[in-house]
């Protein structure tokens, strides 16, 4: 009788670990098909790829541009257009760095690589005092790199692994800090008007990111090998949108949103709005000023149990 009970014990743990694993794999395609529509359908909305275009994917090492090589990758063997796609890392002789972990993941891949090797580590700790940040000078000297190797291997297209939370935190941290009304675009041409540089992650939270990473079992290279910190205030931003969602769900969400919705009559740039010329012209505009309406976040009069205010 024991015998009986202990194998229909077996047998029923053995089933529990099959249903664990199917809803496991199910969570994981679901996280998959998400991640492509998104990349999908940021690539549409801002027309980022073209057929025959031949794009440039900087490869760091690091979740997002893992995730984001492996989405295209998958993307382009559906897309109806044509394109081709090469992994490209720079290679900045920081100390401790894996050099052969991008090269052999990107062999076994089966994807086209080139490594740049730019010794830009040297010039940085050479040139900015000890302690003082180097990420500003360090990223001005690889963006110039990468343009050039994009150049050299005929790339018209270079892609970027910012994701939706890196254009947020860059938003709040011109406003906070730089007083500008400044995000992070999906797409924008370069300061030397030669190189289009894409985001398709720009939709992909961050958080999926990481879990996508860690199904796919990415070889993770750690990104303090320099020694550098991040970023103080950014972190302050991370955390704030962190601790929002938290306690407001949908408010990061709403704010991104935002960014695709602007006024610029509602706003108070005169270089966007011609505010001096601004005259009556006699034509309703509804979407025009409330500055007489009822404040947009005031409760209802109609709410029950409120007594609305009454006018002086």
């Amino acid at each position: 009788m024991n015998a009986v009970v202990d194998n229909a014990a077996v047998e029923g743990a053995g089933k529990g670990a099959d249903k664990a694993a199917d809803k496991i794999a199910y969570e994981n395609n679901k996280l998959h098909k998400r991640l492509c529509r998104l990349v999908g359908q940021a690539i549409g909305d801002f027309n980022m790829i073209e057929d025959g275009d031949k794009v440039m994917v900087c490869l760091s090492g690091g979740k997002d541009s893992y995730a984001l090589l492996d989405i295209l990758l998958t993307l382009r063997e559906r897309a109806p257009i044509h394109f081709d796609i090469v992994a490209v890392n720079l290679d900045q002789k920081q100390p401790n760095f894996p050099a052969e972990v991008l090269p052999r993941y990107l062999t076994e891949l089966g994807v086209p690589f080139h490594i740049e090797n730019q010794d830009t580590y040297s010039i940085v700790t050479r040139l900015i005092p000890e302690g003082k940040t180097t990420c500003s000078l360090c990223s001005r000297l690889r963006r110039g790199i990468l343009y050039r190797v994009a150049d050299e291997l005929g790339c018209n297209k270079i892609a970027l692994g910012h994701h939706r939370d890196d254009i947020l935190e860059t938003f709040f941290l011109n406003m906070f800090f730089g007083g500008k009304l400044k995000g992070m675009p999906a797409k924008l041409v370069s300061d030397d008007g030669k190189h289009m540089v894409i985001r398709p992650l720009a939709y992909v939270k961050e958080e999926d990111t990481e879990r996508y990473a860690a199904v796919k079992g990415f070889p993770i290279i750690p990104c303090d090998l320099c020694g550098s910190q991040e970023n103080l205030q950014r972190k302050q931003i991370k955390a704030m949108l962190r601790d929002w969602e938290k306690k407001t769900p949908g408010r990061v969400e709403s704010v991104f949103s935002a960014l695709s919705t602007v006024v610029p009559s509602h706003l108070m740039d005169r270089d966007l709005f011609g505010f001096t010329d601004l005259k009556t012209d006699g034509v309703a505009n509804p979407l025009g000023d409330i500055a007489f309406d009822e404040e947009p976040c005031s409760t209802p009069a109609t709410v029950p149990g409120i007594i609305p205010l009454q006018p002086k």
